[in-house]
Formats: structure tokens, C-alpha cells, sequence
């Protein structure tokens, strides 16, 4: 009976294990914690220009992989495409930021 349960134990601990390393991420992708965590960043970053009024949020799109934001799209000035930059950058979890916004 001792033996059946530590085996139990054991195959259970192995299953645990496996599932763990499952869920883990790697360089290239993603665990499911970071897809969860760049979802929230993400998020507050497109929240924070939609609500300044120097930048037009709407034709600035972000995307956020492991912590790094990259924005991409159209503003009117450099000053526009700069402030962007800074907003990203003062948003909680962003670890860099991308600008590859286009002045029209």
C-alpha cells in the first residue's frame, strides 16, 4: 500500500511538473502570464494616449511582447510621435518602447 502511494505521488509530482514547464515561455513566446501581463500593459498604454490631447491615440496602434511596447501608425508632428514615446514609457511593466510612428 506504501508503495502504490508513493508511486502515486510520484506520477503526480512528474504531471505537475510537465505542466508547469508547459505553461513556461521562452524567448520567443509567450507563457500565459505574459500574455495576461502585455494584455494589461498594452491596455494602459492605448488608455493613456486615447486620453491625452496632444496625440491622436486613435491612429496610433500598440503592440506588447514580454514587457516591450512597439508603437506604430500616423501623428501629425515629431512632437507628437516624442510625447507618444514618453506616455508608453510612463506606463507600469513597460520595459521599453519601440517608436516606429510615421509623421504624416
Amino acid at each position: 500500500m506504501r508503495k502504490a502511494m508513493s508511486c502515486a505521488t510520484l506520477v503526480l509530482f512528474v504531471i505537475v511538473v510537465v505542466t508547469m514547464l508547459g505553461c513556461a515561455g521562452s524567448r520567443t513566446q509567450k507563457s500565459a502570464g505574459d500574455v495576461i501581463d502585455d494584455g494589461v500593459i498594452g491596455s494602459k498604454v492605448k488608455t493613456a494616449l486615447l486620453a491625452d490631447e496632444d496625440v491622436s491615440g486613435l491612429q496610433v496602434e500598440v503592440e506588447t511582447f514580454k514587457g516591450v511596447v512597439q508603437l506604430s501608425g500616423f501623428v501629425d508632428t515629431a512632437a507628437q510621435a516624442n510625447k507618444a514615446e514618453r506616455i508608453a514609457r510612463g506606463v507600469q511593466g513597460v520595459k521599453e518602447v519601440q517608436n516606429n510612428l510615421i509623421v504624416k
